[in-house]
C-alpha cells in the first residue's frame, strides 16, 4: 500500500494531466448512459427522465414492426458492404502505391494531394459533389463529350446510382487520410528484405505480395474488425447534404433515420431505442470479427 502511494506522488503531474480527460469522459461519455433508459419510457419534452412513465419494450415493438425503419437498414447495410468492398481496400492499394514511388517532390505531392478531402467538410465536399452531378455539371460534360450519352441527368435525382456515389464520394474523401496507417507500417520494414528478395530474383509485384503485404497483416486486420462492427453506421453528415426528396429512399440511413425521428419529430424514446438497438448489433459484430480475426492473425485480436 505505502509503495502503491509512493509511486502515486512520484507520478503526480502525469496523473494531474490524465484527471481533465478522465471528467470529460465521465461527464460526456459516461453520465449521458442514464438518458438510455428514456428507450423503455414514454418521454415527451415536458417530462423528466425520472418522470417519465415506463412502457418497457413498447418501443422496440414499434421499431421491430416499422417499414421505414427496415428500409433504412438495407441501406445501411447496402452502403457500408459497398465501403467495405471499395472503401476498405483503396486506401491500401493507394498506400502501396505512393511506398513505391521514389522518394522526392512528386511522392510528397501524391500523399498531400490525397489527404486533403479528409480536412474538408461535407458541406463543402457535398457542394461539389451537387454541382459535378447536375446537368449542367462536370461529369454530363465529359460523358457527352465521349459520347456516352445523349442528354445530360442530374444524377442525385435517380435514387437507383445513389448507393454508388455515398460510396466513391466517401472514398474519395477519406482514401488519402487512411493510408497513413499502412505508409507508417510500411516504413518500418527492414529494407533488407527488398535486397535479398531482389537479389533472387522477385520483382516489384512479388515483393509486394510476399513482404509488404504480410507486414500490413496486422494493421489490415484491425482496421478490418472496426469496419466490420461500424457497418451499421454511416456517414450522416453526407447523408444529410447529399440526400434529397427524390433519392430519399435508397439515401434513408439508420443515423438520419433516428436524427429525423428524434430531433425532427420529437419521438426521443424511439429514437433513443433504435439507437440503443443499433449499438448492441455493433458490439455483437465487433466481437465476431474479432473472433474471425483472431484465426488468422493472433497479434490483431483486441
Amino acid at each position: 500500500m505505502n509503495k502503491n502511494k509512493q509511486l502515486f506522488k512520484r507520478q503526480l503531474p502525469l496523473q494531474l494531466m490524465v484527471l481533465p480527460g478522465i471528467i470529460f469522459m465521465l461527464i460526456f461519455s459516461y453520465y449521458p448512459i442514464y438518458g438510455l433508459t428514456i428507450a423503455f419510457k414514454n418521454y415527451t419534452v415536458i417530462d423528466t427522465l425520472s418522470t417519465a412513465r415506463w412502457v418497457g419494450l413498447e418501443n422496440f415493438r414499434i421499431v421491430a414492426t416499422d417499414k421505414y425503419f427496415w428500409g433504412s437498414v438495407v441501406n445501411t447495410l447496402g452502403i457500408s458492404m459497398l465501403k467495405l468492398l471499395i472503401g476498405f481496400t483503396t486506401p491500401i492499394v493507394l498506400a502501396i502505391l505512393i511506398y513505391e514511388l521514389e522518394d522526392g517532390p512528386f511522392k510528397k505531392i501524391s500523399q498531400t494531394i490525397s489527404y486533403l478531402p479528409h480536412f474538408l467538410s461535407w458541406i463543402i465536399l457535398g457542394g461539389m459533389v451537387i454541382n459535378w452531378l447536375s446537368t449542367s455539371g462536370m461529369i454530363n460534360q465529359i460523358l457527352l463529350g465521349l459520347g456516352l450519352m445523349d442528354k445530360p441527368v442530374n444524377f442525385l435525382l435517380d435514387a437507383d446510382k445513389y448507393w454508388m456515389i455515398a460510396v466513391l464520394a466517401d472514398t474519395w474523401k477519406e482514401a488519402g487520410w487512411g493510408t497513413i496507417l499502412y505508409l507508417a507500417t510500411m516504413a518500418g520494414i527492414d529494407p533488407t528484405y527488398y535486397e535479398a528478395a531482389s537479389i533472387d530474383g522477385a520483382g516489384r509485384l512479388r515483393q509486394i505480395i510476399s513482404i509488404t503485404l504480410p507486414h500490413l497483416r496486422t494493421i489490415i486486420s484491425l482496421n478490418l474488425i472496426l469496419t466490420i462492427s461500424s457497418l451499421l453506421k454511416s456517414n450522416l453528415d453526407q447523408t444529410l447534404v447529399l440526400m434529397n426528396s427524390q433519392n430519399r429512399s435508397h439515401a434513408e440511413v439508420i443515423d438520419s433515420y433516428v436524427y429525423r425521428m428524434g430531433l425532427t419529430q420529437g419521438d426521443f424514446s424511439y429514437a433513443t431505442a433504435v439507437g440503443l438497438g443499433v449499438s448492441i448489433v455493433s458490439v455483437i459484430l465487433l466481437v465476431i470479427a474479432n473472433q474471425i480475426t483472431k484465426k488468422f492473425n493472433e497479434e490483431s485480436v483486441l
